[in-house]
């Protein structure tokens, strides 16, 4: 769903110096499924800091200074917390009520913000 919403990501999935013909492509490969694990690591790490989400601010921040560096732009994560609501919404199928989709969007929601924070520290010396 990902590729769907924003094509222009495809790009900059790249592993080894190695670009992808199609999203097709790019889904079934290894390295770009070690990452959506990642990502899911850091959802889980979200969840389980529900009431301390503070903690991780510093992870964050420094996890999004690390996509500003390969190219990604603050307003991808969108398209990100899209596919992610879906994929919860297909998963969930009925229990997805509009309650839990918003619960879900205020967490993915403050975690782009604390990303967004590495996004806005200057470098050193800058």
């Amino acid at each position: 769903r990902l590729f769907d919403l924003d094509p222009d990501l495809l790009p900059l999935f790249q592993y080894n110096c190695r670009q992808f013909g199609s999203p097709q492509e790019c889904l079934s490969a290894p390295e770009f499924l070690d990452h959506v694990r990642k990502v899911m690591l850091v959802i889980d790490a979200a969840v389980s800091h529900l009431e301390n989400l503070s903690c991780l601010e510093e992870y964050l921040c420094n996890l999004g200074k690390k996509h500003q560096a390969v190219g990604v732009k603050v307003e991808s994560f969108s398209s990100v917390g899209e596919s992610l609501l879906y994929m919860l919404e297909k998963c969930l199928g009925a229990a997805f009520s509009p309650d839990v989709r918003e619960a879900w969007s205020k967490l993915y929601g403050a975690v782009v913000k604390a990303m967004q924070r590495g996004w806005e520290i200057l470098p050193e010396g800058e």
